[in-house]
């Protein structure tokens, strides 16, 4: 008897768009023999639809003026618990950050990927410093801004930061994805610009020294005993990896397997474990590293615990270098988080 699994896509953070893409590509690709597929999509404002129309309509939007195929019972499949699994294809907050992984933990719906406490503590860049610094995991040095203190003491906060950690830095909001709201800042004009824009996004910035590094990111799959993909490494068309040079601009390149030695690729794979076991990851998660091209040191940058799922993305794209399709992909992502949901 085939498991019947919703897809949740869209949502309401800046990352809708991309997240209706990366649900295209699941859709066309999960394995209909196994499994009776439910798409789900929630519009920006917030309302659930299921929809049995065109994957096309869904990568380009076009799904919720297609009234036709949109049902008003989004929640309801959930909350009837119509569904065997919940696979939330939704990047940023409202998605990724423990908000639907509570809802399903409370209705007792198997949810693909990382639990309440770990998706909560991954999406927010802070808290992800606080908690690695205490397993002395190597990360760049950095200053946490928040809104009220930067309204209050604006001039004090950006003293500190040219004071620890001079310039280039970078400006990230603590709560988002796909590199929105992050900018680099060469000089204290870029830094308050940065600044003023990161905290349209969030009322948490993080302030980051900059590392003259290359960026190699790892794909963890898997729940007690997670494996580690081959290591890929990001080649940015822009001066870093920002949202237009990873979705926009065709001259940011993918290279599977990282240029690196054997050696140093174990490190990685070694060192992305240990991290995803740490911040008790489940199902899957990307685990983003700087190397600096100097020291040749080992920094983390940051987890993702629903990576991008589009047909360029690089999760999906260092399990096929590693042997695994993305069929084969979705179907163990689907079982993981059924075997999760049991112990």
């Amino acid at each position: 008897m085939k498991k019947k699994v919703a897809i949740l896509f869209g949502g309401q953070s800046t990352e809708h768009e991309v997240s209706r893409v990366s649900a295209s590509s699941v859709l066309r690709n999960i394995d209909s023999s196994k499994y009776d597929v439910y798409p789900i999509g929630i519009t920006k404002d917030g309302k659930w639809f299921e929809y049995t129309g065109s994957i096309e309509n869904i990568e380009n939007g076009d799904w919720e003026k297609d009234e036709f195929y949109k049902n008003p019972n989004g929640q309801e499949i959930l909350f009837n618990r119509e569904v065997d699994v919940v696979f939330p294809v939704l990047h940023g907050l409202y998605g990724e950050d423990g908000t639907v992984q509570g809802l399903c933990k409370l209705l007792g719906l198997p949810c693909v990927g990382p639990g309440v406490m770990s998706s909560a503590v991954c999406m927010d860049k802070v808290y992800t410093k606080y908690v690695l610094e205490n397993f002395e995991i190597k990360q760049a040095e950095y200053v946490v801004v928040n809104a009220f203190e930067y309204s209050k003491e604006k001039e004090k906060l950006i003293e500190k930061i040219e004071k620890e950690l001079n310039y280039d830095v970078f400006i990230k909001p603590s709560n988002s994805g796909s590199s929105v709201g992050i900018s680099k800042a060469h000089n204290r004009k870029e830094l308050e610009q940065g600044l003023e824009n990161a905290l349209k996004y969030d009322r948490k910035i993080l302030v980051e020294k900059a590392i003259n590094a290359r960026e190699v990111e790892v794909a963890v799959l898997g729940n007690d005993e997670p494996m580690a993909a081959i290591p890929g490494e990001i080649i940015p068309a822009n001066e870093f990896y920002d949202y237009e040079a990873k979705y926009s601009n065709a001259e940011s390149k993918l290279l599977i397997p990282a240029n690196l030695s054997e050696e140093k690729l174990e490190f990685i794979k070694n060192e992305a474990i240990k991290i995803y076991k740490i911040l008790d990851c489940a199902g899957l998660s990307r685990v983003d590293f700087l190397i600096d091209k100097d020291t040749k040191e080992v920094y983390l940058n940051e987890i993702n615990t629903i990576p991008g799922f589009t047909k360029i993305s690089m999760y999906p794209k260092m399990w096929q270098a590693s042997g695994k399709g993305y069929s084969e992909l979705i179907s163990e992502l689907i079982e993981f988080a059924i075997e999760r949901n049991n112990i």
